[in-house]
């Protein structure tokens, strides 16, 4: 992106960020239908076979609507069956691949290593998250990802739980992460960049505000979409308008809520998991990565995937509309109320310590 690109895309960006952060303090704001929220359209699609892929934002490359989610794939007592689920995703055309440096110490990552090796690595768009906020934490983490993952490049690096309002401060320091990823950008073992969280949308705004006072342009922003999600602290309503003004991917995550908000809808009959999947995809997102921690789970997305169409604004108000009572105060939302699944804050040795 040259200069004259960055400022208007900055410009545009600046006035979504008011808009939204105008929509984060409005009570109204999280009660009013889906319809009511003026939201950014679809990112090109196309379909080959039984998998829609969809552009990533403004970095020429398309993705498979479904990602594989890299913690999942760590789950398993035999690598072999790690393996297997990865090599079945692929050959059944999902291109996305996502990992993290902490997933089970490594372990993610390295059976993701093993899957890839040989001629799929070229067949996957790749990408990993680093917890380091410091400029030499990052850069090993950076290396260490590599290493494990047998290649000499990702495709995506993304900064790992931006969950705290210093976080994005820490990222952009004179010595902090963002120094590393670019360096590592420049020297080839990273295509592009992002970021992630599922604290709070206001922080991922913030991320925003900090990178624009820099001049940065995130490549992608991967956060929670789900049904609970636009009637608490939502990220769908407040961030992908912000993120789309940016020209910066949105990576859906978390649609199950691990297994709390699939749980709870099955139950109660609003939904089922193929309906929760496609109202995810129904959402102006890139991709939608899911956990996948057995072939039975990853038939399910794929089976998702090929039936695919997308929810009628009005399908979207409906389904919400089941789930309203329910989502109010974050119930099922854990990782928005609670530190369950903050590995960072359960290990906040990974972040390193700055200066």
């Amino acid at each position: 992106m040259n200069r004259r690109d960055f400022l208007g895309s900055a410009a545009v960006g600046a006035a979504a960020l008011t808009a939204a952060e105008t929509l984060l303090t409005s009570e109204p704001a999280e009660a009013i239908p889906m319809s009511a929220t003026k939201m950014p359209p679809v990112p090109r699609t196309e379909r080959r076979g039984d998998m829609p892929y969809r552009a990533l934002g403004k970095t020429g490359e398309m993705v498979s609507i479904i990602g594989l989610g890299g913690f999942h794939i760590g789950k398993q007592t035999e690598e072999s069956s790690s393996i297997r689920i990865i090599h079945t995703a692929i050959d059944s055309g999902v291109n996305f691949m996502d990992n993290c440096w902490d997933y089970h110490d490594g372990l993610s990552e390295l059976r993701m290593g093993k899957a890839l090796a040989g001629s799929r690595r070229d067949k996957v768009f790749l990408m990993t998250k680093i917890d380091g906020r410091p400029k030499s934490v990052a850069a090993k983490q950076i290396d260490e990802s590599l290493a494990r993952l047998r290649t000499d490049r990702v495709d995506l690096l993304q900064f790992h739980e931006i969950l705290r309002y210093e976080d994005p401060d820490r990222i952009f320091a004179p010595d902090g992460a963002i120094h590393a990823a670019i360096e590592a950008q420049k020297a080839g073992k990273v295509r592009f960049i992002g970021f992630t969280g599922h604290k709070n949308p206001s922080i991922h705004l913030e991320m925003f505000k900090v990178a624009d006072s820099h001049g940065f342009h995130f490549d992608t922003v991967q956060h929670p979409v789900n049904v609970m999600d636009a009637h608490f602290r939502s990220f769908t309503r407040n961030v992908i308008p912000v993120s789309a003004a940016h020209g910066t991917a949105t990576l859906g995550m978390k649609t199950f809520g691990d297994h709390f908000i699939l749980d709870h809808v099955k139950k109660s009959g609003a939904a089922s998991a193929v309906q929760l999947l496609h109202f995810g995809m129904s959402q102006p997102l890139s991709v939608l990565i899911t956990g996948c921690d057995s072939l039975a789970v990853l038939s399910q997305a794929l089976h998702a995937a090929k039936t695919f169409k997308p929810m009628t604004v009005a399908e979207q108000d409906a389904l919400l509309a089941k789930t309203k009572v329910a989502a109010s105060q974050g119930k099922y939302e854990l990782f928005k109320t609670s530190e369950r699944f903050d590995s960072t804050a359960q290990h906040p040795e990974w972040l390193g310590n700055m200066g």
